[in-house]
């Protein structure tokens, strides 16, 4: 399970924190109030800190105006192979709402492809928006909803299957449709699944028959992979 940042070609490319806090701001009008994308990210740190919770990888993304912004940091909390992560975006030009997401499996792009397991926070730039309360009540949320996610991908490991279960787990997906994904996938998904890279997935386990997708996402462009694998977490929930 991973996080990614996609970056397109109407972006100035992947960012450092330092460069993100060189980006220029607008002024604020009476009704829409500019938070600099920098100061979204401080704060979710800051916040993230009084939880003892550690931000281990970051990327982050403007558009060339620098008025939008996307961003996917990876945290130190999570279970065995999969790390949770919040994903994050906002816009000066009132594209779209300050937004956090977080879960296992984050996709961020500027193409406005924004998924995660459960909303944060989703707020207007209003004139009497308070950013440090509204990541507050977020992350309260958030860490209320790492217990259940933990669980869920837990049963997943302790869940085992036959191999006739996988063959009707992907005849569902690509002959059935269940699967926003190439078909001629299939093959791919059935040999990850009869001879898994990682001694992780050798268990006959719901959980390894999802890796054996993912595994088979990975030749997919970020588009199509984004696409695939946002159904597939439908399918398995």
């Amino acid at each position: 399970m991973e996080s990614i940042l996609i970056a397109g070609a109407d972006t100035t490319g992947k960012l450092t924190r330092q460069e993100l806090a060189l980006v220029p701001n607008p002024l604020s009008t009476p009704t829409h109030q500019v938070v600099p994308h920098i100061e979204i990210v401080d704060s979710l740190e800051e916040a993230l800190g009084f939880r003892h919770i550690a931000v281990i990888s970051e990327e982050y993304a403007v558009g060339k105006d620098g008025k939008t912004f996307f961003g996917v940091m990876t945290l130190d909390q999570g279970i065995h192979g999969a790390q949770f992560a919040l994903g994050v975006r906002n816009s000066h030009n009132k594209m779209f709402r300050l937004s956090v997401v977080v879960g296992m499996r984050i996709i961020v792009c500027s193409n406005l492809c924004f998924s995660g397991d459960f909303n944060i926070v989703l707020s207007k730039h209003s004139r009497n928006f308070n950013l440090k309360a509204a990541i507050s009540v977020g992350l309260d949320e958030a860490q209320r909803g790492f217990e259940p996610l933990k669980q869920r991908v837990e049963s997943w490991r302790e869940t085992v299957i036959t191999d006739d279960h996988a063959r009707l787990s992907i005849f569902k997906a690509f002959i059935e449709g269940q699967l926003d994904a190439p078909k001629h996938l299939a093959r791919d998904v059935w040999q990850h699944w009869l001879t898994p890279a990682h001694e992780e997935f050798e268990p006959r386990t719901r959980y390894s028959l999802q890796n054996s997708y993912t595994s088979a996402f990975q030749t997919l462009d970020p588009i199509p992979a984004y696409r695939a694998t946002a159904s597939l977490a439908n399918m398995f929930n």
